[in-house]
């Protein structure tokens, strides 16, 4: 926060802003950058909709396939967004229909730690429309889960304000749902149960702990620093967001129901979701990238595991192996055959996918939600921390003063910024994908195989790399040269 110059701010804790462009004062102007543009931007559909494709939680926006019942949205609601001259239902029939739904929030306690400050927390459900230049656009949000008179479904074609109040309330549910779930479950602390199981049950003169150790450097360390700072009694949690004081941990324990094994094998996760299509949906580079880095890591790994088991039958009876895989199931998974986690590995190919997840868990999946978290979240109107006021019941009544009051007061916004700029910050020694200068490893195919990986991530990095020649908003996170090697931050 000192760096950042906005520690001025903190004795006026509990204050609101006066308007949007108050914000300014602690915004870090770093011009023609990401955050600038969202600052210039934030408030456009096209942004907010950019967002689910390329933001830093690009992982929750899926195909709707069938209107739910509890969004009782109608044709002649949205027809003003809809550019095909078809029904609401027929648009969904050609697939043209997305949906976001943060059902996961819904019952989740707000942070009571601050008796000065009331916090609120809202489960919206928000449409989005893939427009005849396959841009996705909102067209239509609903606060909470059960519809009805005092949970209006919000639209473009609302007064400016409600509909700016009701995507704000969607931008704020999404960093909760980025932090304590995509982030922080999803990547650290999945990570942090693969290196503990690693160190308890590999040898170091394994080939697999030689392959992994690299993985997982520093993760155990940083989980620590963040149990002891920032998701404890006290932490920062606490202080700036609208689910510290217990809700961050109601949403972890709820949300471990859908951490499957599945779900970590990111080209099933694209799929399972209905995102896989890259004619249908041409600009989510989340995904592109993603494919070409979880292939080149699984070609490594396939690699490495045929010089050390030249059967399935070498894998089956490998001991130290499948304790490290119970390990997982066990300690990890708590044992839940529903979680999909295998008990015990039985062949070469799946021993590859199980390291492949375990590597692009701790480097690119990371990399891509963490990085991006000063670009997409610094502008505190496009990714509030906390909401002072409840969700509206009614339309045709918000203003721009009330908005402003119910975004986070200057103290929050400037612990929220400080934890942003912090997160998104590469260490000094850094190792990014496909460096390995401890040299566990001495065997010379293996070498070999290094070698073959960095030459597929150089050619990974300039297909990127022209990809984003002259673009606007270039998306370069899971360019591996910007993809550490373990989560370390």
């Amino acid at each position: 926060m000192e760096n950042l110059f906005i520690n001025r701010f903190m004795h006026m804790f509990q204050s609101s802003w006066s308007d949007f462009a108050d914000f300014e004062k602690i915004f870090v102007k770093i011009s023609n950058t990401i955050s600038e543009r969202v600052m210039n931007h934030w408030q456009e559909d096209l942004m907010f909709g950019y967002q689910f494709l390329n933001g830093c939680n690009p992982v929750l926006i899926q195909r709707c396939t069938e209107l739910p019942e509890k969004l009782p949205v109608t044709t002649e609601m949205v027809e003003c967004s809809l550019e095909r001259q078809l029904t609401l239902e027929q648009e969904v029939e050609q697939g043209n229909i997305f949906i976001v739904d943060f059902e996961l929030l819904d019952g989740i306690d707000a942070n009571k730690t601050d008796p000065c400050t009331l916090q609120f927390l809202a489960a919206p459900i928000c449409l989005l429309y893939k427009n005849l230049v396959n841009k996705m656009v909102p067209i239509a949000i609903q606060l909470n889960q059960v519809p009805g008179d005092e949970n209006p479904i919000f639209l473009p074609s609302d007064a400016k304000y409600d509909w700016l109040l009701a995507k704000i309330w969607v931008r704020s549910c999404d960093f909760h749902i980025h932090q304590t779930i995509t982030h922080l479950l999803r990547t650290h602390l999945v990570s942090e149960v693969f290196g503990i199981a690693m160190y308890r049950q590999l040898p170091a003169v394994h080939p697999i702990f030689k392959l992994l150790v690299a993985h997982v450097r520093f993760t155990i360390a940083i989980n620590t620093k963040a149990r002891e700072q920032l998701i404890c009694q006290y932490g920062l949690f606490d202080k700036a967001n609208a689910t510290g004081g217990g809700g961050h941990v109601q949403m972890v324990q709820k949300a471990m129901q859908n951490l499957t094994y599945t779900s970590l094998c990111f080209p099933e996760a694209i799929k399972a979701r209905g995102m896989d299509s890259t004619e249908d949906i041409p600009y989510y580079f989340y995904r592109d990238d993603g494919l070409l880095v979880w292939e080149a890591i699984r070609a490594f790994a396939a690699d490495v595991v045929g010089i050390y088991y030249e059967s399935d039958q070498v894998v089956e009876e490998d001991q130290e192996l499948q304790d490290f895989v119970k390990d997982v199931y066990v300690y990890g998974m708590r044992g839940r055959k529903a979680s999909g986690f295998p008990k015990s590995i039985k062949t070469r190919e799946k021993l590859s996918e199980y390291l492949t997840v375990v590597i692009f868990t701790a480097s690119a999946q990371h990399a891509a939600v963490n990085f991006g978290q000063y670009d997409w979240c610094s502008w505190i109107p496009n990714a509030p921390p906390t909401m002072r006021a409840p969700p509206p019941t009614a339309k045709g009544v918000v203003t721009i003063e009330q908005i402003v009051d119910a975004l986070p007061d200057r103290g929050r916004s400037c612990w929220h910024l400080g934890a942003v700029w912090a997160l998104s910050q590469f260490q000094e020694n850094e190792l990014f994908l496909g460096m390995y200068p401890e040299e566990h490893f001495t065997e010379k195919p293996v070498k070999e195989a290094m070698a073959r990986f960095r030459k597929n991530l150089d050619a990974i990095v300039t297909v990127i790399a022209e990809r984003n020649k002259n673009k606007k908003l270039p998306y370069y996170y899971l360019s591996p040269d910007r993809i550490p090697n373990s989560v370390a931050i």
